[in-house]
């Protein structure tokens, strides 16, 4: 082992380095990536939000980006160093490499962080949706009461009013047929078919 490492060059030695060390940590990382963002949380501390003018608000240097950066960083030079190249182009080579992958992981995490749904509630799903009576709704929007429907895949108890001409009371099943503020629902109740 002491043959191997003695016979390398200083440039070398610093490449090796880099890559056991980036190694390991994008290792830790996709494993805490996979059982659930455990490594992800203890390093949002280094997150650097890249503003311009144009708008872009994403989070390039991440700890994950410049962990894969430097991993494929060292790879490619060692690589380059394996083939012969000079340092400058070993240089030059892995430092593409590594910003190509950077760049890649910054695109690659903001597009799936726009796939995520956001857990915000869009009212506008509720219309149409069947739900039932929560707590009694005065009739002819005499008095505000709540309804239980399932809208975006989870069970939501929202504010609704109605236009019926008798109180809705609880259990009794409902349909949203519109948004009357951002937040109140008008329901009609469902007529047994």
């Amino acid at each position: 082992m002491e043959e191997w490492w003695g016979a390398m060059s200083q440039l070398e030695h610093v490449y090796w380095i880099i890559a056991l060390i980036s190694s390991v940590l994008f290792l830790v990382v996709l494993v805490g990536t996979v059982i659930g963002g455990g490594a992800e949380a203890d390093m949002d501390a280094v997150d650097v939000d890249v503003d311009t003018d144009t708008g872009i608000g994403f989070q390039f240097l991440t700890f994950k980006n410049i962990v894969g950066f430097f991993t494929v960083f060292a790879w490619a030079g060692l690589a380059c160093i394996n083939e012969g190249a000079s340092n400058t182009v070993t240089i030059t080579v892995s430092s593409v490499c590594g910003l190509a992958m950077l760049f890649l992981l910054a695109w690659l995490f903001r597009f799936m962080s726009k796939q995520a749904e956001s857990g915000t509630l869009k009212m506008t799903n509720t219309v149409g949706q069947i739900g039932e009576v929560y707590t009694t709704i005065g009739a002819n929007r005499s008095s505000m009461g709540k309804i239980q429907i399932k809208v975006q895949g989870s069970l939501r108890e929202l504010e609704a009013i109605t236009d019926e001409e008798e109180d809705l009371t609880q259990g009794n099943m409902v349909r949203v047929i519109e948004l009357v503020t951002a937040e109140m629902l008008l329901v009609e109740k469902l007529k047994k078919t």
